[in-house]
């Protein structure tokens, strides 16, 4: 059976908030010093007078600890990926870190021996690897990594140190899925569609510079966030065998297969989800479950409806296919339930109709009686099971996370190989570490920060819930409070708010949040209205309806933390990232109340966003009920750069150069606009960096710190 008590009582024993944590550390030192002293007084002078000897010792051991400092970024370590062996005994994950020199997050691979109590790497050096999957007889594991120049397919016996590039492709790979057999490893590659040019150009002159060559752009989608410009082609499914040789395609056609292929039982045919609509770039969200043979390519479609079925995953006889989908009704947001298809029958059955929450990562347990999954509930992050045949929602634990190592969004994955279960394990006070489940009990294999934040003071994180001024609905907020935290004093207020819009924050170790508290502020955190984690109909406040109420949401949030008595109400900033950038300029749109913004990757025209980001099939036809020049005033009425009239706030502007889902053109218009007024404005550009600006270290380094850097040029002296 799976644990019944709280997860948070998990949680609070494995890290518990940072005063008791400093104090505890300063117990600790003292205690061992004191032993220490005390053993060796006992030996030289006798044991009364070596316990004497270790009491001014704890008193100079208890000194302050010193808060996260942005150095301190670059000795964090999170897991991630964890997978379980077939046979449940040895855990293979991802050991993160952020590369001080080549400013490069990178990761290895390192394996937890369950039985035997080791952990050893599997990988090492200067490229990053991907996440294993394991054979099927807990022999071998697979994994992409660039290590050799280009990303290619890597396997080793686990056994031995040797290890083994087993392709030569010339585009990435991803999916990985190992045959029952062993013998084939399956995954998804794109794969380039010819294209003609319009005109051929004279001939060059021998040794002539001429300019690069013209591009022609014909595809609906031509280039993502992250990627740039990208090839025009498809993503396929191959199979490659196991101990090395010529990949062969298996899928055709002008359509693109995603995420990880699953065998079937008999290792005949895979099933993938895939989009083969017609005009499928146009229809975004459209998948279904396709099962392919293998001996000629054919597909069958095994669901059918508007909307996405993905995630596959096979039961343990073989017989049914989990997965998870929702029937599209264009909504901004749409939560994913849990399904069940019979392969025999062909029918379906919808295990989360009445559970309002969206599901992710279906796994089953060794008997096929249950299905796990991953779903997010106020603000945490849940391990969930079901009776594969019905029946309520149970939740496991609730500390799934601690991989979004920037501001405290959700993370984190799991694995499942008969009654145990592997994940990720956050806390407010920690990045992830890998943990078990196993017979009921919940037990924390790795410490990968013991050497680091034990010896630092972090801020403390309160939770409090207030009601909004608009219509009196309840909000779940966090506060940040700074080291040495003195109730009696008065701090500035930094409000800090979320991108998506459909996403949430919630109690998680935030690198960003950290270092805003260590440099004196209060850190106001929270989920307004839209915010997942909290069902369907919280969200749709916001559909066809964003910024909506948004903006008293969070002004009652910031009311009720200057309630409480430690702020200084004249000393308020904010700052927030994509759909938290839109919100931070319809803020200071709407009230002069705080000192300096920092607006980072905004919308400021909706129109002008839908016609120039990448994902604008999406936006354009979920977001809003028309198209911009079908309804001009509804998407104006919407824009931050509508108030810009109003506004008065001295306004920071930070967004990468390469962003193609916010794009740069946003924020220009928004600088040009405040400077045409006379506002006091900057804009901070950062070359190279896409929408998440903080995959590299010092591009979230530079974010934080200059957002602080600007907030200090309008910050008054702290007053008692």
């Amino acid at each position: 059976m799976l644990p019944q008590a709280s997860p948070d009582a998990h949680a609070r024993r494995l890290h518990p908030a940072p005063p008791s944590l400093a104090s505890r550390a300063a117990q600790a030192q003292c205690s061992s010093t004191a032993a220490f002293a005390a053993r060796l007084g006992a030996a030289v002078f006798g044991g009364i007078l070596g316990l004497a000897l270790a009491l001014p010792v704890c008193v100079r051991a208890a000194e302050p600890l010193p808060p996260l400092m942005p150095p301190d970024i670059f000795d964090l370590e999170w897991a991630s990926q964890p997978e379980l062996s077939p046979d449940g005994r040895r855990i293979v994950y991802q050991r993160n870190h952020f590369d001080r020199v080549n400013d490069r997050r990178r990761s290895h691979l390192w394996m937890l021996d369950i039985e035997r109590g080791t952990h050893l790497p599997l990988t090492t050096g200067r490229s990053g690897d991907g996440s294993a999957v394991w054979s099927p007889d807990s022999t071998r594991v697979a994994w992409v990594s660039a290590r050799e120049g280009s990303s290619q397919i890597w396997v080793r016996h686990v056994d031995t140190p040797h290890k083994a590039q087993l392709t030569q492709l010339e585009r990435n790979p991803s999916g990985l899925s190992w045959s029952p057999d062993g013998r084939w490893i399956a995954f998804t590659q794109q794969v380039p569609k010819p294209t003609r040019s319009l005109a051929r150009l004279p001939d060059k002159p021998k040794g002539a510079s001429w300019a690069p060559a013209a591009k022609l752009i014909e595809d609906v989608a031509y280039r993502a966030d992250g990627r740039g410009y990208i090839e025009v082609g498809f993503s396929h499914v191959f199979v490659v065998p196991a101990e090395g040789g010529t990949p062969r395609q298996v899928s055709e056609g002008d359509f693109n297969h995603r995420g990880q292929p699953i065998w079937t039982r008999d290792g005949k045919a895979l099933i993938v989800s895939a989009n083969r609509s017609e005009d499928a770039a146009l229809n975004p969200l459209e998948t279904d479950l396709f099962r392919i043979e293998l001996a000629d390519g054919s597909a069958t479609r095994l669901t059918e409806r508007s909307g996405p079925d993905m995630q596959p995953a096979l039961s343990p006889d073989g017989r049914r296919i989990a997965y998870v989908g929702f029937d599209d009704r264009r909504m901004g947001y749409q939560q994913t339930g849990l399904y069940v298809l019979d392969l025999e029958s062909g029918q379906r059955r919808a295990l989360t109709a009445e559970f309002d929450h969206a599901i992710s990562g279906p796994a089953w347990e060794g008997n096929g009686r249950h299905i796990v999954f991953s779903y997010d509930r106020h603000g945490r992050t849940h391990v969930g099971r079901i009776r594969a045949d019905g029946g309520s929602v149970e939740s496991v634990v609730d500390d799934l996370g601690g991989t979004s190592m920037g501001r405290p969004y959700p993370g984190g994955s799991f694995s499942v190989s008969g009654q145990r279960i592997a994940y990720t394990r956050g806390s407010e006070y920690a990045p992830a570490d890998i943990a078990l489940i196993d017979r009921g009990r919940v037990r924390t294999l790795t410490e990968l920060n013991e050497d680091l934040l034990p010896h630092r003071e972090l801020a403390r994180i309160e939770e409090f819930w207030a009601p909004s001024s608009h219509d009196g609905l309840m909000l779940q907020s966090w506060l940040a409070l700074p080291p040495g935290f003195d109730p009696a004093k008065k701090y500035p207020l930094l409000l800090e708010i979320h991108g998506g819009p459909f996403a949430n924050y919630g109690p998680r170790f935030a690198p960003e949040i950290q270092l805003y508290a260590s440099a004196g502020y209060v850190v106001l955190y929270s989920n307004p209205r839209g915010s997942t984690s909290y069902g369907q109909a919280f969200a749709d406040h916001i559909h066809h309806n964003y910024p909506s109420q948004d903006y008293d949401d969070l002004i009652s949030v910031v009311d009720a933390a200057i309630a409480r008595g430690f702020i200084d109400p004249d000393q308020l900033f904010v700052t927030g990232g994509s759909g938290g950038g839109v919100l931070t300029a319809w803020i200071i749109g709407k009230t002069d109340r705080f000192r300096a913004a920092a607006v980072a990757k905004p919308v400021i025209n909706w129109a002008s966003f839908v016609l120039t980001a990448d994902a604008y099939p999406l936006f354009s036809q979920y977001w809003f009920p028309a198209m911009p020049w079908e309804d001009p005033m509804h998407y104006w009425n919407r824009s931050p750069l509508s108030l810009v009239g109003n506004v008065s706030t001295p306004t920071l502007l930070v967004t990468g150069e390469d962003d193609y889902r916010t794009p740069i053109s946003e924020t220009e218009q928004y600088y040009q606009a405040l400077k045409l007024r006379g506002v006091p404005a900057a804009m901070l550009r950062i070359p190279g960096a896409a929408h998440g600006i903080n995959a590299r270290p010092s591009h979230m380094l530079a974010q934080v710190l200059n957002t602080l850097g600007w907030f200090e040029r309008y910050r008054v002296e702290e007053r008692d």
